[in-house]
């Protein structure tokens, strides 16, 4: 058994991903045969990017518009730090602009508060992000419901999470944006198909069900009080895995065919000492069984920024009154 680590992810995602495509491996005592199509999340996120650096010339170039993102991040927590400046980065070099509000950890709560009030009121800032978690004193839930919803490119906002759960129009949150976008980059439509959501968060979980709802999918959220979660796994078309346990989920849970998302990134010890990052199903016992499955690192990982650069595009054109980007919405 692999012990699960609680140091922060901070590895490049994507340096692990095997070539796309269908994999055949000689099986061994303890290994399986890979005969599941890979869903490259790296290669993905870089079409998605690709989009949004498009539209954002197209608004600069038609309407004088450069969509802005501002980035909140109160104290120095390593693995946000770097997340922090992944997200600048590549805010820029999809042509948009970037803009980072480093606090103190000691920061008051009026203060945060006070400075998103300053952007949800800037014409220039289209996307606001707080970098979660947040140091304690502070409240996570007012200070994200203090961010406008037409600015929350998280979609975390209690009005976003209503409209969204209305299916009505609202921003959604990045992860389980992408996980909808490959989903249906795979299969095209996913409509009539059984999906298996396993965890219920208010990040991925219950937000992750609703788009599947919305796209005519026959979905259950599966969780640790779940009985026989096993079969319940294996009715599923679709898994969506997203419970934050190291590969808790095994390759006979799954049925034959299955599409499998893996949403976790766990770092665990090696037996030989060192560590390394899986998700939330056996890689192996799982790609010898599904039809398509995604890898960690390089699956959803890469998606979820990419999203956020999608998120804000839209929240700029909608702003403006303007056409939303085709393909980059729920």
């Amino acid at each position: 058994m692999h012990r699960a680590l609680i140091a922060p992810v901070s590895t490049p995602m994507g340096s692990l991903l095997p070539p796309a495509g269908i994999f055949l491996a000689k099986k061994s005592k303890g290994t399986y045969a890979m005969v599941a199509t890979v869903i490259d999340g790296k290669a993905f996120a870089a079409t998605v990017r690709g989009k949004v650096a498009v539209h954002v010339a197209r608004l600069k170039a038609d309407h004088g518009i450069t969509p802005g993102l501002a980035v909140v991040l109160v104290g120095e927590d390593p693995a946000s730090q770097v997340y922090v400046r992944s997200k600048g980065k590549m805010t820029l070099e999809v042509g948009m602009k970037s803009v980072e509000h480093k606090l103190d950890i000691e920061t008051p709560e009026a203060d945060l508060l006070a400075l998103i009030d300053q952007l949800n009121n800037d014409p220039e800032i289209h996307g606001i992000l707080v970098q979660l978690p947040l140091p304690k004193h502070l409240n996570e839930d007012l200070v994200i419901n203090s961010i406008s919803p037409a600015k929350d490119v998280d979609g975390f906002h209690i009005s976003n999470v209503g409209l969204l759960g209305t299916g009505q129009k609202s921003m959604v949150p990045c992860t389980p944006l992408g996980c909808l976008m490959m989903l249906r980059d795979h299969h095209g439509s996913i409509s009539g198909m059984n999906a298996v959501v396993i965890g219920r968060s208010n990040i991925v979980g219950k937000p992750m069900a609703q788009l599947l709802l919305n796209d005519s999918c026959t979905v259950t959220i599966a969780h640790s009080r779940t009985k026989d979660l096993q079969e319940v796994v294996r009715r599923a078309d679709i898994v969506i895995a997203a419970v934050g346990r190291p590969e808790m989920v095994p390759g006979d849970w799954i049925k034959e065919g299955a599409t499998v998302i893996d949403v976790g990134i766990n770092r665990i010890e090696k037996s030989e000492g060192g560590t390394r990052l899986v998700g939330d199903v056996d890689y192996e016992s799982c790609a010898a069984v599904a039809g398509a499955i995604t890898p960690v690192p390089g699956g959803v990982g890469p998606m979820t920024i990419a999203c956020l650069l999608a998120n804000t595009v839209t929240a700029c054109s909608r702003a403006n009154g303007l056409v939303e980007p085709e393909g980059l919405t729920a």
